[in-house]
């Protein structure tokens, strides 16, 4: 991350939406070649799912550069549903700092699914504690494998905390 310029995580505002979805679009066009629907999907596409439905059933926050979105995290209740950082920020920090986040907001537990191949997201949840708990395949209109991670506080460390 610059450190010259200001980087904020908030929560998402209406004049965040095409922005938001234009971060989502770039980072799964380079995250996932190996995912014809990726490839496939134009921005006006993605644009309209964003808000149909990401935005209609998730909670999201966004990660700012200079005022600039250049990442977001989208949850729904315990399920870390979408982590996704423009590709020119990529390893800068923003996914430490949204997986943070994300374990704040939910700090009995996450869940999130993620493709087998995304080695790059599976590498960060693993560094922060997730663990593969099933392998299987995403929806209909990807089946590709996939893999289930779970994140549970560890009560026993003297970081975590006693439950109440």
């Amino acid at each position: 991350m610059n450190l010259t310029q200001e980087t904020v995580i908030r929560p998402f505002q209406d004049a965040d939406e095409m922005d938001t979805a234009a971060v989502w679009f770039r980072s799964g066009l380079a995250a996932y070649p190996y995912l014809p629907t990726w490839q496939a999907l134009t921005l006006e596409k993605a644009r309209w799912i964003f808000h149909h439905v990401i935005r209609a059933e998730c909670d999201i926050w966004v990660g700012t550069l200079a005022g600039q979105v250049v990442a977001y995290l989208a949850m729904k209740g315990s399920q870390l549903n979408r982590l996704y950082v423009d590709p020119a920020e990529w390893r800068k920090g923003w996914g430490t700092r949204l997986v943070v986040l994300a374990k704040q907001l939910s700090p009995t537990g996450l869940e999130l699914r993620t493709h087998q191949e995304n080695h790059a997201a599976r590498a960060l949840y693993e560094k922060h504690g997730f663990t593969a708990v099933q392998f299987g395949l995403s929806p209909p209109h990807e089946k590709a494998p996939d893999v289930e991670y779970h994140w549970r506080p560890d009560w026993n460390t003297p970081q975590g905390h006693q439950p109440v």
